[in-house]
């Protein structure tokens, strides 16, 4: 047979296919495709409903400081910038504006939007950014006044939890959250809106040139909403059964489930990666992934536990977001344990695990037993690190981009998984060896000995397979 020598440069790519995980091809082929900034062949006669697609470019920021300190509002809109770049755009300034509640009317106030619209204009920017959920009518208010596109917060997650979604039930979920934010600020543009009459035809109400065939358009674009919406919610409901068939199934054997929740960005995936090889998708940016990933681990001892990656969370996640992911959020309600993981990079991590914890106590999560985390200690200066650890002194401190402390997760997610209810020593004979396998699968095993008639084994075992072991079962002074 005839050797063929292989060129070095197409072996190291062929070795490649071995090697990349599913996570590094989704980021190749997120990165795959970039926007070219300043073509566009958009019209600019708009005649229909406007669903309003989002293509963010050039944005300036701003926000409304009303409680807390200063430092605190610029965190929140140096984190809108970071949502903002993630959604593909360019940040060209941020402003704050000082109020005890937001305004009314246009938000910021109705001197300030002469200001906003001056550095709109000297800035170049084709989008405005508020940092908070504005009303169908400051949105309008805005728009009339500055001349550009204005989004608020909501819209632009909603806009990055749609370019990241992979999976049909991750899309659809998104669909329902977009759809159910859009149906308030719904608008119509242009002369195509059909007319109705106002009470009687010719009345005071009513007359020539106000009658019409009875129903506008923005009504029917309001109706197709609503049926998508009820068609979208019957198909998550039958996803959301599959997904709780899984779930049953891990209950009915008795696998102990721990969920990886915080806030996003934080390491949540890096985490799950070191600690059971996963292969997820890793990226700097916040909600990389939003589609819950369950690997199983193992104990020590050898007992058999999941691991769930789950969504990233964000100071004011947007309502229709937690209802419309309440499916993939029930990994966290139902798991025995939550990880929660920290960003210790971060200027202010004890806001942002307040806002978790606020999520958390809204899908009923919060009485779960929890482990703070303090992730990408390799980031951090070693005085910062003497700050994280008088503040959270129960926390593990880990590094998941060096390997640094993953050890001692280990050992503390171990300790703190539920122990199986019955302690008891058994005599398994050799020809029942499923046995012995099972108790190291599901219990927690004290001490092996091997024997003449069989294997002794002293151990922690779940109810039903303690039922499976009674006939083996030794006496007390026996054993």
């Amino acid at each position: 047979m005839t050797e063929t020598n292989m060129n070095p440069e197409f072996e190291d790519d062929f070795d490649d296919l071995f090697t990349n995980t599913t996570g590094d091809f989704e980021l190749a082929e997120r990165n795959a495709l970039r926007r070219v900034a300043g073509l566009s062949t958009e019209l600019t006669e708009i005649t229909e409903v406007e669903y309003r697609q989002l293509r963010l470019e050039r944005v300036v920021l701003v926000g409304v400081w009303t409680e807390g300190t200063l430092d605190e509002a610029e965190n929140s809109l140096k984190e809108l910038a970071a949502l903002a770049e993630t959604a593909g755009s360019e940040v060209l300034d941020g402003l704050i504006q000082r109020r005890s509640r937001p305004e009314p009317a246009t938000f910021i106030g109705k001197g300030k939007v002469s200001e906003l619209r001056d550095v709109v204009a000297e800035a170049g920017a084709d989008t405005v950014i508020a940092d908070g959920e504005l009303t169908p009518s400051q949105l309008r208010a805005l728009e009339q006044e500055i001349k550009v596109k204005v989004i608020d917060r909501t819209a632009l997650i909603l806009d990055i939890f749609a370019q990241h979604a992979k999976s049909r039930e991750g899309k659809a979920q998104v669909e329902l959250a977009q759809l159910q934010y859009l149906m308030p600020r719904l608008r119509g543009w242009g002369e195509t809106l059909s007319r109705q009459a106002g009470g009687r035809a010719g009345g005071q109400g009513g007359g020539v040139g106000l009658r019409g065939p009875g129903e506008t358009k923005l009504e029917t674009d309001r109706r197709r909403i609503r049926t998508r919406i009820a068609r979208l919610r019957r198909e998550i409901a039958e996803m959301r059964t599959a997904r709780d068939t899984k779930r049953t199934n891990r209950h009915r054997h008795l696998v102990p489930s721990v969920a990886i929740a915080g806030y996003t960005n934080a390491g949540k995936s890096s985490l799950l990666n070191r600690l059971t090889g996963a292969g997820v998708l890793v990226e700097d940016a916040l909600f990389a992934t939003l589609d819950p990933t369950t690997r199983r681990a193992l104990t020590s001892d050898g007992r058999h536990y999941t691991l769930s990656d789950t969504v990233g969370f964000v100071r004011h996640l947007p309502h229709q977001l937690v209802e419309a992911f309440r499916s993939t959020l029930e990994e966290v309600t139902e798991s025995d344990l939550v990880v929660h993981v920290i960003d210790g990079s971060h200027p202010d991590p004890a806001s942002q695990v307040r806002a978790v914890r606020e999520v958390l106590t809204e899908i009923g999560a919060d009485a779960l037993p929890e482990i703070l985390v303090i992730n990408k200690m390799d980031a951090i200066t070693p005085d910062r690190e003497i700050e994280l650890r008088a503040d959270y002194p129960d926390a593990v401190f880990v590094s998941a981009h060096t390997g640094a402390g993953i050890d001692k997760l280990r050992l503390v997610v171990e300790q703190a998984l539920p122990q199986p209810a019955v302690e008891m020593t058994v005599c398994v004979p050799y020809v029942r060896g499923d046995l012995v396998s099972r108790i190291r699968q599901r219990g927690e095993v004290l001490s092996t000995e091997h024997r003449g008639d069989g294997t002794v084994v002293h151990a922690r075992v779940d109810e039903a397979l303690a039922a499976e072991l009674r006939p083996f079962e030794l006496a007390a002074d026996t054993a």
